[in-house]
């Protein structure tokens, strides 16, 4: 919304954007328009956010393929396993910790989320 939507983008403007001018409204009717004036400041934190989140996923690919380790689907099963030990207190806790165990299929994708 911060890029496309043309009333959005005038009030996220007015309040953080400091140096750019809004151009006249003639200037931005459409979509596109709205586009090219909020790519000038909004082109950083998306291409910086971008970058973080392939960080983030390569590295994750390269713990599993090359170093085969599986910390991530670990950590998630065993806090998936405290939530449903805390949340739902009425149930044997051994029961669901073996429960909770067995929702991960056989390649290590959590199959419930």
């Amino acid at each position: 919304p911060l890029v496309f939507h043309g009333e959005t983008a005038k009030r996220f403007h007015d309040a953080f954007v400091e140096g750019i001018e809004q151009p006249p409204e003639s200037d931005i009717d459409t979509i596109l328009e709205v586009g090219s004036w909020t790519w000038n400041w909004m082109e950083p934190p998306i291409g910086t956010i971008s970058f973080v989140i392939l960080c983030i996923q390569l590295t994750y690919s390269h713990s599993l393929n090359v170093l085969k380790s599986d910390w991530y689907r670990t950590r998630n099963q065993s806090q998936r396993t405290e939530f449903l030990i805390r949340n739902f207190p009425q149930y044997n806790s051994m029961i669901l910790r073996h429960w909770s165990e067995t929702l991960a299929d056989e390649k290590g994708v959590m199959a419930m989320q």
